[in-house]
């Protein structure tokens, strides 16, 4: 709690959820075109992924900062990753991205 309430404070934190474990899951994986769905548990799972936090840092290194600070459990593995931004993907991604029915949704999303 108080690692969150430092994120919040310092006005890094965006987003931070827990997931469900793999057996409340499912995988859609893609052959040929086609979606095969698979409900979890899934066999050969090494690392699963149980949460995440979502935050602004203005660097990898402040990102990994932040990471070495939880309070984490023997064992436990932080993945720091960049988020892309939509000035990252093809032009043809970006129009499909400015839908106004999706940035609708995604503004309400924001402000709740």
């Amino acid at each position: 709690m108080k690692f969150n309430e430092e994120l919040a404070k310092a006005g890094a934190l965006i987003a931070l959820d827990g997931l469900h474990p793999i057996s409340k899951g499912a995988r859609v994986a893609f052959t040929g075109g086609k979606p095969k769905v698979t409900d979890g548990p899934f066999t050969g799972s090494k690392e699963v992924i149980g949460g995440y936090w979502m935050i602004e840092a203005k660097s990898k290194g402040e990102a990994v900062g932040w990471a070495k600070r939880c309070p984490a459990a023997d064992g436990d593995v932080i993945e720091v990753r960049q988020v892309f931004e939509v000035s990252d993907f093809p032009q043809d991604v970006r129009n499909a991205a400015d839908n106004p029915t999706v940035r609708v949704h995604l503004e309400k999303r924001k402000a709740s």
